[in-house]
């Protein structure tokens, strides 16, 4: 726990800024923001590269440098979490977003869009973590897979406005306007979470140097059972926003002809179903009492997916049905977010789940930037499309990397807090 911000001096804190309802709506809010960034490529990715001129492999580190930023900043904001507090780590993070934001509004190159997204990862960076650094300091252990399933399974929301809502809008006003209307909706919840967050007291004790501080992550490095943990994180979500935030908008375009509007509806049914899964095995937990066998059930549903939609050609209700299954089995993310913050004692929260989450986003680069070169080494169409072999190409490499990690996972210890 890091000094200065006690459970009694948080709850203090909820209770001056509106309650606790407040406070869970501004850190929920916040992390909106970042999945909206981080999926909004996927429907818009196909009008960005023929308005840029972006081949398969710059639009692939169009996505993914976002998530490269986003990966590199979290030891640092793990630091900075524990040194100097959630509240103005968020703070700092939510104005470094909204600067990238405006940036990739006006942007007029590839490469500025791509400078752009690499500020906003760096600006989201601690969306996710600073909010679960105060669920871990402030609750019970048995209570955080909830608190993590609730703020994931509302955060989810700004994925649902990355498909359809967005499309309709830049259909609207373009993508630009786009852009700028979310840089507006950050600035007003940079208030909200300055309102109902106020800065904590001043605190007489005296701080982590910075070398204290890093050598806390090498301790992190060496918790028990961390890499088995660790590559589940870098291969489960990854694979999820691989597609959802990247690929689904060409592959649909692609292979089924997909409009503007039609793929926003299509990515939003698997988006729906994914906040509807994260409800759904995140409840289950209790009944699993079990992070690891959980886990291995889920990832392994999530491979044979993977499968289907690499060597089974998909069309109407076949497809509609396959997005259902898809969005919801890969909801148990919040299952490895629990076992992954179990892992470390509490001096360790913020570094430990930081670490884990440069696993997370630092999965998603790699596995975006990677399967951006394999669909590269299709040739594309006269209109720039590619062929369904390239995008069966990326289901398969996808679940032969989850199927893998899921073998490394199976060893790892399980210290759920209904286990003896």
């Amino acid at each position: 726990m890091t000094k200065g911000e006690q459970p009694g001096t948080v709850r203090a804190v909820a209770t001056r800024g509106g309650g606790v309802v407040a406070v869970l709506a501004a850190l929920i809010a916040t992390y909106m923001i970042s999945q909206f960034q981080r999926s909004a490529i996927g429907v818009l990715g196909p009008d960005l590269a023929r308005e840029l001129a972006l081949d398969a492999s710059r639009l692939g580190f169009l996505s993914s440098a976002f998530f490269l930023s986003f990966a590199l900043a979290q030891i640092p904001v793990g630091i900075a979490i524990d040194r100097y507090g959630a509240r103005n780590t968020l703070i700092v993070s939510a104005v470094i977003a909204l600067a990238g934001t405006l940036l990739f509004a006006v942007a007029e190159t590839g490469t500025g869009l791509i400078a752009a997204r690499a500020l906003i990862g760096l600006g989201c960076a601690s969306f996710f973590m600073a909010p679960l650094a105060i669920y871990a300091r402030r609750f019970p252990p048995e209570r955080f897979a909830i608190l993590t399933s609730l703020t994931l399974g509302a955060g989810t929301l700004g994925t649902l406005v990355a498909t359809a809502p967005l499309a309709a809008v830049a259909a609207w006003i373009g993508w630009r306007g786009a852009f700028f209307g979310m840089a507006g909706l950050t600035a007003l919840i940079i208030g909200a979470v300055m309102l109902s967050l106020p800065p904590r007291p001043r605190q007489a004790e005296a701080r982590e140097s910075w070398g204290e501080a890093l050598k806390g992550v090498g301790e992190a490095l060496q918790v028990r059972s961390f890499w088995p943990v660790f590559f589940l994180h870098a291969t489960t979500y990854s694979a999820f926003a691989c597609i959802v935030g990247l690929w689904a908008g060409p592959w649909l375009s692609d292979v089924q002809g997909a409009d503007l509007q039609m793929r926003g509806n299509l990515i939003l049914i698997a988006a729906a179903a994914q906040i509807t899964g994260i409800f759904a095995w995140g409840a289950a937990d209790r009944w699993f009492r079990s992070y690891r066998r959980q886990a291995l059930t889920a990832g392994t549903i999530c491979v044979g997916l993977l499968l289907i939609a690499g060597l089974v050609p998909l069309q109407g209700a076949a497809l509609i049905a396959w997005l259902v299954f898809f969005g919801f089995a890969f909801g148990y993310v919040p299952i490895v977010t629990s076992h992954g913050k179990a892992l470390f004692p509490d001096r360790l929260t913020g570094r430990g789940i930081t670490l884990m989450n440069i696993a997370t986003m630092g999965g998603v680069f790699v596995s975006q930037a990677l399967t951006g070169l394999m669909v590269a080494q299709f040739a594309p169409d006269p209109g720039g499309g590619y062929p369904a072999q390239a995008y069966h190409a990326v289901f398969l490499a996808l679940a032969a990397a989850l199927a893998l990690a899921l073998a490394f996972y199976s060893r790892a210890i399980d210290p759920h807090p209904s286990r003896p």
